[in-house]
């Protein structure tokens, strides 16, 4: 911008426009050591990036609604996708301060808009929104899950209190109500020890790069009409390395698919399935069409649904947690 190109943007403007967080969000993402840059195209991409940020508090907050400390689960007791998470924040943490100790906004801007946009919305809560609406409340899965989201919350809030002022401490406020606190006289978290496995971390590592081909294989049947949603499709994987099929022992391969099944196989896989270039080239999916009815509701396709007479229209894991909602509400 030049004043005497008269080309220049008033913050003020924009504020008016588009509110003062994004002005903090630009200033954090821009690299100040160098001529920093201003126009429609760079706020546009601040907007774009705020907005998902906040819905993913959003989301986090409305999955906390009525959350206490008898739910919460103990690391030790939690599945390998919380403690896998976790292990991202022990990591994350350990960035961040070193970020802030330089005075790198943008270092600490882009970790956590990366870890709330692809590990949190295009991973983790996407696979656990399934458990969050359909477990039994008192599930040992659903309890971790919103433990961890709880964790998350706080951190992420606390994290970028410097950089969004106002949206973290709304944040805040709604999570923790009160009327002489504030997000800004809190000090970053001590984080455990425990959090921190990189056999673990290595492990997902792997997982995930299964799963992208998987999604990928999905997101072409989708494309062509062959299903409408993922829960529609059982997949069978063919994957090369018997080391990455064994990575899944114990692990529920269609739960981290978000499909109604999965069978993860060692056969040459046929050259009509479906694969990605590059380093995952080893691994291909056949679609496969779900076998069974659909469950009312958690919409998977499942040969069990219809088998209880009781619940006629829904699978065993649902009619289980509508009996515990129905015995808790009689209880009260």
């Amino acid at each position: 911008m030049s004043k005497s190109l008269g080309n220049v943007d008033a913050p003020e403007k924009i504020i008016s426009q588009y509110g003062a967080e994004i002005i903090r969000i630009w200033v954090a993402s821009s690299d100040y050591t160098d001529d920093m840059r201003l126009g429609k195209e760079i706020i546009g991409s601040a907007v774009d990036a705020y907005r998902k940020l906040r819905n993913t508090l959003r989301y986090l907050l409305g999955a906390l609604e009525g959350f206490s400390e008898t739910e919460r689960l103990p690391v030790s007791e939690m599945p390998e996708l919380e403690r896998y998470i976790l292990h991202h924040l022990s990591v994350l943490d350990e960035e961040v301060r070193a970020a802030y100790e330089v005075f790198d906004f943008k270092g600490v801007w882009r970790k956590c808009f990366d870890f709330a946009s692809l590990d949190l919305s295009a991973f983790y809560l996407d696979i656990r929104k399934d458990s969050l609406y359909c477990d039994r409340p008192d599930d040992m899965r659903r309890r971790a899950a919103r433990t961890v989201m709880d964790i998350v919350l706080d951190r992420l809030t606390i994290w970028l209190a410097p950089i969004c002022v106002f949206t973290t401490e709304e944040v805040w406020q709604e999570r923790h109500p009160s009327e002489d606190g504030s997000i800004h006289l809190m000090q970053f978290p001590e984080t455990p020890g425990d959090w921190r496995d990189d056999v673990l971390a290595e492990r997902w590592k792997n997982l995930r790069e299964v799963r992208r081909v998987v999604t990928g294989a999905l997101e072409v049947e989708r494309r062509e009409k062959r299903i409408g949603a993922s829960l529609e499709a059982a997949p069978v994987v063919h994957v090369a390395d018997a080391a990455l099929r064994a990575a899944y022992d114990g692990l529920d391969a269609a739960e981290l698919f978000i499909t109604s099944g999965a069978v993860l196989s060692g056969d040459t896989a046929p050259d009509s399935a479906f694969r990605l270039e590059g380093d995952v080239s080893d691994i291909a999916v056949v679609p496969v069409l779900a076998d069974g009815e659909k469950c009312q509701r958690c919409w998977r396709i499942l040969p069990e649904v219809g088998a209880d007479n009781t619940h006629s229209d829904i699978c065993g894991r649902c009619a289980s947690a509508v009996d515990a909602v129905v015995n808790q509400k009689g209880a009260a």
